[in-house]
């Protein structure tokens, strides 16, 4: 009697919503849909972690790129997959805090995924010319302000990250500055190398290789602290604007409905992959500062960037179709 009672609860407790997802998932292969192309730091850090989480799962983590509209595409996917932790979402700011404040409408609502956890930031930084008449960030500052409407900064497009940067350091420091939209984050570095524009608003990551050959040279970070990446470089209170704080990030999350348990688990398991030196070597190779919140931390963190994003764009009164 004891016996059929045991197996009984067991068949009940495994009927159960979400009974046992934490000892049972995954079962099969993990896709996680990367919303921009392949060989960015999106990309490679998602890789890095997918790896890790593969040889921990004992299942194939396979990441998937699926580009377009500024990331809308790949967080479509997501968004529309399943709540059971087969698909997830490895994405920069775009998709997750900003998108829908650019955008008219959206195949998805934002605040409705999963926060699962943010994998790294990378803070972004002032790169200029390396011609340019100012050595530091308060020279730079003096010099578009002797000179107004004829700095120029380039972006990767309008409503990237770079291009609000840019426009959240123009309005902090009272700049009038000139747009200089491209299409991409290479085409922009290119021609500040090359010294077609002046600055450039964007992440660490990018600029590093160009800053160390002497193409370009960084005036300060747009970050609250300096990054161990390059730690010369000051910070936004130490350039005189303690407010310019715009960092690329890239955070993890689920479709609507995933079970907390299969949540908490992917988070465990990402914390612990973040936390082994091989993968903070190469993230920080890559610019990028190993993260690893909780998944309540994540929310807060992704809120906190959408009203930072948002009072941005409304300042700038930027819109995209």
């Amino acid at each position: 009697m004891t016996s059929r009672f045991s197996l009984a609860l067991l068949a009940l407790l495994i009927a159960l919503p979400g009974a046992g997802h934490a000892q049972e998932w995954p079962q099969k292969a993990v896709r996680i849909v990367v919303p921009f192309p392949a060989g960015g730091s999106n990309d490679t850090l998602c890789r890095i972690v997918a790896g890790k989480l593969s040889g921990e799962w004992k299942q194939p983590v396979i990441v998937d790129n699926k580009a377009g509209a500024g990331g809308n595409i790949g967080a479509e996917i997501v968004y529309g997959a399943a709540g059971d932790g087969y698909t997830l979402l490895c994405s920069p700011p775009g998709p997750l805090s900003i998108n829908h404040n650019l955008y008219k409408t959206l195949p998805y609502d934002w605040s409705k995924f999963a926060p699962v956890a943010v994998l790294a930031l990378t803070p972004n930084v002032i790169t200029a010319r390396k011609d340019l008449p100012a050595a530091t960030a308060r020279e730079f500052i003096a010099y578009a302000k002797a000179n107004p409407g004829k700095v120029t900064y380039a972006s990767q497009g309008n409503g990237s990250t770079s291009h609000l940067s840019a426009q959240m350091l123009a309005t902090q420091a009272g700049l009038s500055l000139v747009h200089v939209p491209y299409k991409g984050e290479g085409p922009a570095l290119t021609d500040i190398t090359a010294g077609r524009v002046d600055i450039f608003v964007g992440n660490i990551s990018a600029a590093l290789r160009f800053e160390k050959s002497g193409q370009v040279k960084f005036l300060g970070l747009a970050a609250r602290k300096r990054s161990p990446v390059a730690p010369d470089v000051p910070d936004a209170a130490e350039i005189g604007l303690p407010d310019l704080v715009a960092s690329a990030w890239f955070a993890i999350v689920a479709p609507p409905g995933t079970p907390d348990t299969i949540v908490q688990k992917i988070n465990r398991d990402t914390a612990a992959a973040l936390a082994l030196a091989d993968v903070r070597a190469k993230f920080l190779e890559q610019g990028a500062e190993p993260q690893g919140d909780s998944p309540t931390a994540t929310a807060a963190f992704i809120k906190e960037e959408e009203a930072r994003w948002r009072a941005v764009i409304k300042s700038a009164n930027v819109t995209l179709e």
